[in-house]
């Protein structure tokens, strides 16, 4: 692997991101498959005081010595200025600096989008990973990838600049939902909110559509279906645009779920009906929003499932979650959600 190719990985990401050396240099050593020299020659260091460093025994505070790691290990300039906010506020809200820097009259297109691509790898890296690390730890490596997006648009111009729109879009997305799952309901839904008009600032109606869906979730969530019903139906009918048949099919799922906890269920069957016909006419991964590569063949029929245990239908609910849970096994903490759903619904039964 190239220096490059290794800050894909989320735990060294993180790592840097809190500043923890010695995990920081473990996942480095392990990745790059160097030993404790190799790593000191690297980053100009004997290696007594690279062990020191790994095993803890020493703290990193000089500011010439964390610019030998940058240059040494060559941490991707999205990285470069990462720093954990001890304000608790400031640090999961979007600031009026991020919100006043991308300007709509673009310039001559100057942007660098190879950094840009870089970016949108690494952050489809980040989604897989949070099942493992946790959205927490990668969250401020995520909001440094999001600022180095922000300054590269007033740069771009035409089709550019709308590439790096759903790119921030996708960044803020990322955080609203992390924020969220961290009970900061504030915060995540001023960032929704800034994924989906960043989303339509772009002309990317996935992802505006995505984004009113995650909203409605959150309504559903909070207790408020009249509300998530409405932004549900809202999310199929985002611009002039057809909606791809995979963010289609999400946005229609999400309105079956809050028609059911309505009471309307023969509503909500027919509608998760058509979310599993739509999400079954969906491309191979590689086609689909990067956002939605979860919905394959086995998450489509947990959406059935849980459409059915919205209603009611427990039997119905019980049959889909045993048929889907064998193709789980590699998802830990979704396999306990749906083991523990489908004994629910047997009890019920």
């Amino acid at each position: 692997m190239s220096g490059r190719e290794l800050w894909a990985d989320g735990r060294l990401r993180a790592a840097w991101a809190a500043r923890d050396w010695p995990t920081l240099i473990r996942r480095y050593r392990a990745l790059a498959g160097i030993s404790q020299q190799r790593f000191g020659e690297l980053v100009g260091m004997t290696q007594g005081y690279v062990s020191r460093l790994e095993r803890g025994r020493l703290r990193v505070v000089s500011e010439d010595v964390i610019a030998r790691f940058v240059r040494g290990l060559q941490v991707p300039i999205e990285l470069g200025g990462v720093r954990n906010s001890g304000d608790e506020s400031q640090q999961w809200a979007p600031s009026a600096e991020l919100r006043d820097r991308i300007a709509h009259a673009h310039t001559t297109g100057r942007a660098d989008l190879r950094t840009a691509d870089w970016i949108g790898v690494v952050l489809s890296q980040h989604r897989r990973a949070e099942d493992t690390i946790g959205g927490r730890a990668l969250w401020p490596v995520v909001r440094s990838q999001l600022d180095a997006v922000t300054q590269l648009i007033p740069l771009a111009a035409g089709a550019a600049a709308d590439s790096l729109m759903l790119l921030a879009a996708e960044h803020a997305h990322w955080l609203s939902w992390v924020a969220w799952q961290e009970e900061q309901r504030g915060p995540a839904l001023s960032w929704i909110d800034l994924a989906h008009g960043w989303a339509v600032d772009g002309g990317h109606a996935d992802m505006a559509s995505w984004a009113q869906r995650v909203r409605a979730y959150y309504s559903l969530t909070y207790g408020d279906p009249v509300r998530a019903l409405r932004t549900a139906e809202a999310a199929r009918y985002v611009g002039p645009r057809p909606l791809s048949p995979a963010a289609e099919a999400v946005a229609v799922h999400q309105e079956a779920m809050a028609a059911a906890r309505l009471g309307e269920r023969n509503r909500a069957a027919r509608l998760a009906d058509e979310a599993h016909a739509l999400a079954l006419r969906a491309p191979e991964e590689e086609e689909r929003p990067g956002w939605l590569y979860w919905l394959d063949a086995t998450r489509s029929q947990l959406q059935v499932a849980d459409a059915a245990y919205a209603c009611h239908r427990w039997r119905d609910a019980a049959d889909g979650f045993r048929q889907a849970l064998p193709a789980l096994a590699g998802y830990p903490r979704d396999y306990a959600y749906y083991q523990a759903r489908a004994e629910d619904a047997e009890q019920r039964a």
